[in-house]
């Protein structure tokens, strides 16, 4: 069994987060070593909430005790998300290289969990400058939105073929996959939204049906994540294999909170769906 090392926040009650990614590693056949950046009574959607940063001094505290027990010796992959501040960033990335050093294998997942369109940014000063900065050199995958794409590509995004040119320019600060986990754009039917992949092997764009929920469930995107790197392991590093799993399995999640009505994601209740969904989006080779 393949185990990854997850670093992000939790919350004790709904899905974002450590709780929207550790669930589907595990359910997906591995091990996840899960790190929370912060505790939160729920997550930060509500306009309301409790709990803490972790100060970087404790998160640095928690991984040196997992490495005491060995386990971060042959990680096969680290995946972050949601810092919480920018001075626990030093502290991800030396844990990373961690993982690196035990497994030159090992892949960094990186998603550069910042803000999103029509919200804006939503984490402290010196985030989204760490990620564009410092963490995109590392990272072998990154999965932003298409708000945090533009940020960290200074790319304006409107259609297709600027969506391919701000993928090449992200690719070109360090990561070899880049996987925009939400695009809009004027080229593309309105009823439809689409996931887009770019990597070494050529870029691919999967399609599924755009359902109606009000407001969004928060989460999505720490899922989408989890379910591609965890595809993507499996399946020996085929990106494109990862992009139609994770699309489908996201879109079943969708589609189970929807018939919910329920604000947060349906993750358990769609379990079986994060393994294999009902409904297979298969993606296309554009480039």
């Amino acid at each position: 069994m393949k185990t990854i090392l997850t670093i992000q926040s939790h919350v004790a009650y709904g899905h974002v987060g450590n709780r929207a990614a550790a669930f589907p590693l595990e359910r997906l056949g591995f091990d996840a070593i899960a790190v929370n950046t912060v505790q939160f009574s729920n997550h930060t959607g509500y306009g309301a909430w409790t709990g803490m940063v972790f100060p970087p001094e404790h998160i640095a505290d928690v991984l040196r005790g997992i490495e005491t027990r060995g386990a971060l010796d042959g990680v096969a992959a680290a995946l972050t998300g949601y810092m919480g501040d920018a001075a626990l960033g030093d502290v991800v990335l030396s844990a990373v290289r961690r993982v690196k050093q035990g497994n030159t294998a090992a892949i960094y997942c990186c998603d550069p969990v910042m803000g999103d369109v029509g919200r804006g940014f939503f984490v402290r000063p010196g985030i989204p400058e760490f990620f564009r900065d410092k963490a995109l050199a590392l990272a072998d995958i990154i999965t932003p939105n298409q708000f945090e794409l533009e940020y960290l590509t200074g790319c304006r995004v409107g259609d297709l073929a600027s969506a391919l040119a701000a993928t090449r320019a992200a690719r070109a600060l360090g990561p070899r996959w880049v996987m925009v986990t939400s695009l809009t754009r004027a080229d593309a039917p309105e009823n439809r939204i689409e996931m887009l992949l770019d990597g070494p092997h050529g870029a691919y764009l999967v399609s599924t049906p755009r359902l109606a929920l009000d407001p969004l469930p928060n989460g999505a995107g720490d899922c989408v994540a989890a379910l591609f790197l965890a595809k993507f392991l499996e399946s020996g590093g085929d990106g494109a294999t990862a992009l139609g799993h994770a699309a489908s399995a996201i879109y079943a999640v969708f589609r189970r909170t929807m018939e919910s009505g329920q604000r947060e994601l349906q993750i358990i209740a769609a379990q079986d769906e994060l393994v294999r969904p009902s409904d297979y989006f298969t993606p296309s080779r554009i480039d």
